[in-house]
């Protein structure tokens, strides 16, 4: 599938950064106007609510994944999800840094055993990835292979998990931390679902705007990999290193500026678990892939997408030791974990650009 012509290296840029600006604008209505549907629909935090929840914000990846597998390119589909689960937690940092009012990381003002469990879904889903890339090439049946049928049971049993757990623990307070941020998580969901009412926003006008930012999305995406893919192969970059880097970070901005939305009115939990849920649904979208190319894209897999792999596993352990420790102490404005987190994602990127395409 192609959708542009071949152009020169400046137009390709201009492409790739008006793409990226599209996903930016576009994917705040996105999010506000899921949150005002979930509440109109009753859906909330149930199991309908979690899956829209991750479609909706994961749009620029299932127009990537689609574009890079119709047209061949499988190997930039699979570094913008893996790299993109790496970099999605780095967002953490971000809000870490500029979202928290008090005087406490983010991970002491979210922390909560809900969100342990779903840090653990992703990795699970990420142990099944690794282990898709050791099947046979050829275990293809129906357009599709095992391992990407598994990564999407385990998402599916991981969100029930998550679901549960969000409504009861049996533990001290439910798993809810000793001071920790006051009000449920969620309530910013709530704040701006009422709002929408108040303004008198009808059901109609949220699923016309919200699909009119859905497609903006979608088209976004699909644009920011055929100009953004063309001209890094222009400038001698893999399409491998700029899946996981430039692509990924690029399609990681609705995630940072509903995330800010969210810290900022003190629903951390929410932002925390937006991330990790983000994260967990990312893999699922390897089954897309392959229902597209007709081919087994994880035992295809190249050694960068094994070692993005285990960075991202490796940030995601590093924020629920932080959830489950609290640190309670900034230093420039971030946790320990968050600090831990940044480093380790640059020199994993060094990593990746020094290991052999």
């Amino acid at each position: 599938m192609n959708l542009l012509p071949h152009l020169p290296l400046w137009a390709e840029l201009l492409v790739f950064l008006a793409s990226a600006a599209t996903i930016w604008v576009a994917g705040i209505p996105l999010s506000n106007y899921t949150d005002i549907l979930a509440d109109r629909l009753h859906l909330g935090q149930a199991l309908g609510g979690l899956i829209l929840l991750a479609v909706a914000t994961n749009l620029p990846e299932i127009a990537i994944t689609y574009s890079a597998a119709a047209s061949g390119k499988l190997d930039v589909a699979v570094s913008n999800i893996l790299g993109g689960i790496a970099i999605q937690t780095v967002v953490l940092v971000a809000l870490d840094a500029f979202g928290v009012a008090e005087r406490r990381p983010l991970t002491y003002q979210a922390a909560s055993l809900t969100l342990v469990i779903e840090g653990a879904v992703v990795l699970a889903v990420l142990v099944v990835v690794v282990m898709g890339t050791q099947l046979p090439r050829n275990l293809v049946i129906a357009r599709l292979s095992p391992d990407v049928v598994l990564i999407a049971l385990v998402w599916v049993a991981g969100l029930m998990l998550t679901q549960r757990s969000g409504a009861y623990l049996p533990w001290s307070n439910s798993g809810e931390a000793p001071d920790s941020q006051p009000k449920p998580r969620g309530h910013s969901q709530k704040t701006r679902a009422a709002e929408a009412t108040r303004r008198g926003v009808s059901t109609t006008r949220a699923v016309l705007v919200f699909s009119a930012a859905a497609l903006a999305t979608l088209v976004g995406g699909a644009l920011a990999e055929e100009g953004g893919t063309a001209a890094a192969s222009q400038v001698g970059l893999s399409g491998a290193l700029f899946g996981a880097t430039v692509l990924a970070a690029a399609t990681s901005l609705p995630e940072l500026s509903t995330g800010l939305t969210s810290t900022r009115q003190g629903d951390y939990k929410l932002a925390f678990g937006d991330i990790f849920g983000g994260n967990a649904f990312l893999p699922v979208l390897f089954l897309l892939a392959v229902l597209v190319s007709g081919k087994a894209v994880l035992p295809n897999a190249h050694a960068a997408d094994i070692y993005l792999t285990g960075l991202g596993a490796l940030l995601t352990i590093v924020y629920m030791a932080g959830l489950i420790f609290r640190p309670a102490k900034e230093h420039a404005r971030l946790g320990i974990d968050s600090i831990a987190v940044l480093i380790l994602y640059i020199v994993g990127v060094i990593g990746l650009i020094v290991l052999p395409q």
